[in-house]
């Protein structure tokens, strides 16, 4: 048979699979084995086909399904921190990418600004910062603006901001992804700005040392929020074969499950800056050590563990070797 004939003779069964889920246990488990059977023909007739990658992908979700209805033994809690968080993060990879790629320019960009316009960093960061900034430093004391409250009230104050900062990223996202690029964007030329101004004055490395210590993971965690921004943008926009409604629904499913992994990051980011960072004196091993576990956690979690469940968990037989794209669809 040839590859259009087999399409033409399928189609409308894969994209009604896709348009109404199956909830019944054996409804699924037939399914699933219907697909295989497809997918296992194409791989024979059609090796390296969008068809044979399309098939892969959507046996997969369906594999997923079944295992996500599997009875555990563990609670839902465990589970969401476990598998479902990591997994969205996997089938939403491709976000996470763009996310990191654009704040990195977006930074670049608020250097070479700074670097090119002496006025750009008051634009940026307000002048009562910058004065109080130069006057620290010029007392020997350049980050005493972190010591300028108590403790308890910074934590609090800082972790109520990094969150809505968040929602804010991924909310704007309704734009069509547009308004979460545009958040990016100025986070991203604030933190150039920002770390221009240090490195033009001699201490940039202590500034490193010093404000990653909680920056890691509150950057970390923005570019996170502004890849589930993303992720609802794109389900506005690219409804593929689902309804547009429908597609809408499950982005911003994954994209608030994706924010809400980042309330641990934001709270702990946030004890780091009102109880830790405070202490500029501290050695620099220390502050590396804690930058560096920062940076591998957030690496660790939120990029390689996932991918490497979600290579343990679509290892559906015969299929192994094509890579997992659920974007994709010949139809």
């Amino acid at each position: 048979m040839r590859e259009a004939l087999f399409l033409k003779k399928n189609r409308e069964k894969w994209a009604s699979y896709e348009r109404t889920p199956a909830d019944a246990p054996d409804e699924l488990a037939e399914r699933f084995i219907e697909l295989t059977d497809d997918l296992s023909y194409a791989r024979t007739f059609y090796p390296g086909s969008k068809t044979v990658q399309y098939l892969n992908g959507l046996a997969s979700t369906f594999h997923l399904r079944i295992y996500a209805n599997r009875k555990e033994k563990k609670g839902r809690f465990t589970a969401f921190w476990r598998e479902e968080l990591p997994l969205i993060m996997a089938r939403r990879r491709r976000y996470l990418g763009y996310a990191f790629l654009l704040f990195m320019i977006f930074v670049l960009i608020g250097v070479l600004s700074a670097r090119l316009d002496d006025e750009f960093v008051r634009l940026i960061l307000g002048d009562g910062y910058v004065d109080m900034t130069r006057e620290n430093i010029e007392k020997g004391d350049p980050f005493g603006v972190y010591k300028s409250q108590d403790p308890l009230t910074m934590f609090l104050y800082i972790a109520f901001n990094n969150i809505f900062v968040a929602c804010r990223v991924f909310v704007m996202g309704l734009i069509g992804g547009v308004g979460t690029v545009f958040a990016l964007f100025q986070n991203g030329v604030m933190l150039g700005s920002f770390e221009y101004y240090f490195f033009a004055r001699g201490i940039g490395p202590e500034s490193i040392l010093v404000v990653f210590i909680h920056g890691t993971l509150e950057i970390s965690a923005i570019i996170v929020a502004g890849a589930a921004g993303m992720v609802l943008g794109a389900g506005i926009l690219f409804p593929g074969t689902y309804t547009r409604r429908q597609s809408t629904v499950m982005a911003a499913r994954d994209g608030l499950k994706m924010l809400m992994g980042l309330m641990p990051v934001f709270l702990l980011a946030a004890f780091f800056e009102g109880y830790v960072t405070r202490h500029t004196g501290m050695p620099g091993w220390l502050s590396l050590s804690i930058l560096g576990a920062s940076l591998a956690f957030m690496i660790g979690y939120f990029v390689i563990y996932p991918a490497k469940l979600l290579r343990r968990q679509t290892s559906v037989p015969g299929t192994a070797s094509v890579n997992f794209k659920p974007e994709q669809n010949p139809l």
